[in-house]
This record gives structure tokens, sequence and C-alpha cells, in this order.
């Protein structure tokens, strides 16, 4: 499996010469080479997660490509249809397995509404919370992709995270909010956190590549 970090959230899986896109949003530039994409995950509402933009792209060069998300997904969503998943659901798309997770944004605050927001574990591999911390207790997880910065996000919480996922790899994501200084200070706050319990972290900026 190879996963490549576009910038903030995006995340491109590739296995077997196929394709699947992980939200796909406003501060990620256009993405090419989309004709082998088998599905797309968008795992929640907010538009650093998904554009309509990105969506046409996908479906011009991959035409009919499914896009799973959330209620709050599919509400949100009318350029194209979504298929609703839900936590505890599997589903299969091309070669890739998708198993969800979780159910709720994480708080920004009391005065913002909380959003639906999904995991999702591929190939039982490759974990990515969304905006959440939560663990997926069922997985020993061999790569996980772990957010850096958020309005919602203290660096304290992202460690104990890593800490319960207990990962034999990961790599920063959803840090386009930090400046470079603090991506290093959360990155290596989330190294540390990942060597506790023998895993390697990887430090990907936008465009880089890791196989596993």
């Amino acid at each position: 499996m190879r996963v490549t970090k576009h910038e903030h959230a995006t995340l491109r899986v590739e296995e077997s010469g196929r394709t699947l896109i992980i939200d796909p949003g406003s501060f990620t530039a256009p993405l090419a080479d989309l004709t082998t994409v088998d599905a797309v995950v968008l795992t929640h509402e907010h538009p650093d997660h998904w554009t309509p933009e990105h969506l046409a792209r996908l479906r011009e060069e991959a035409p009919g490509v499914p896009v799973f998300g959330p209620q709050g997904v599919v509400d949100a969503v009318t350029s194209v249809d979504v298929q609703l998943v839900a936590p505890g659901e599997t589903v299969t798309a091309g070669v890739f397995t998708l198993t969800f997770y979780g159910g709720r944004h994480n708080v920004i605050h009391e005065s913002i509404p909380v959003v639906d927001n999904l995991g999702v574990a591929v190939d039982g591999r490759l974990y990515y919370p969304g905006d959440s911390y939560t663990v997926p207790d069922d997985l020993d997880v061999e790569m996980l992709a772990a957010p850096l910065g958020a309005p919602w996000l203290k660096i304290g919480e992202a460690m104990n995270f890593v800490l319960a996922v207990g990962p034999r790899a990961a790599f920063g994501t959803h840090d386009k909010t930090l400046s470079e200084i603090g991506s290093g200070m959360h990155r290596a706050r989330l190294a540390w956190a990942t060597q506790q319990g023998g895993g390697v972290f990887h430090e990907l900026d936008a465009g880089d590549s890791i196989e596993f």
C-alpha cells in the first residue's frame, strides 16, 4: 500500500494499481491522475475536507466513482450522490475494503454545532480519524494518519490519541492551520507518542508518499 499526503487533510491511497481519495478539501491543490480512482471518502461536511470543484474533477476523470460519507455529508453535498455509511459499517469499493468508526466531530466551541464525522480504516491497515480522536479498538493499526493542528485540537489530546491507538507507524496530517514552526513542534510531540508503543513516525510534507 502506498499513501500520499496532499495539502491539509487530503490523502491518496494506492493499492494494486487502483486509487482511493480521502477528504479532497479547500486547502488542497487540484488533484491529477484520477482515472484509476475506485472511491472517494468524505469524513465530514466541513469545506476543508471537500469541495464541489474537487468532486466535479473526480467524476470527470473517473465517471461514476462512488463517494462515501456520513449523513451530514449526504445532506451537504448536492453536486453528486453520496452513499451513506455509518459507524461499524464495512463496504468494498474496487480493491479497497473500508470500515468506518466514530460518528461525531470533535467539539470546536459550544457555539458551533457538532457535525457528523467518520474515521476510516483502509484494508484494516491505514487508519484516518477525520476530525476526531476515535480509537479503532478492534484494529492493530499499521499506519496512522494523525491530525496535527485544528481549531478543535489540543496537542496533549492528540498525543493521547496516538498513545491509545499504538500504531506501528504514523505521520501527521490536517496541518494547514499551522506555521512551519508549529508543525515541527507538533510533529515532535506525535513522534514521541508513536515511539512509546515502538512505532516509527514519518515526517511527510504535501506531495510526499510512503509505502508499507
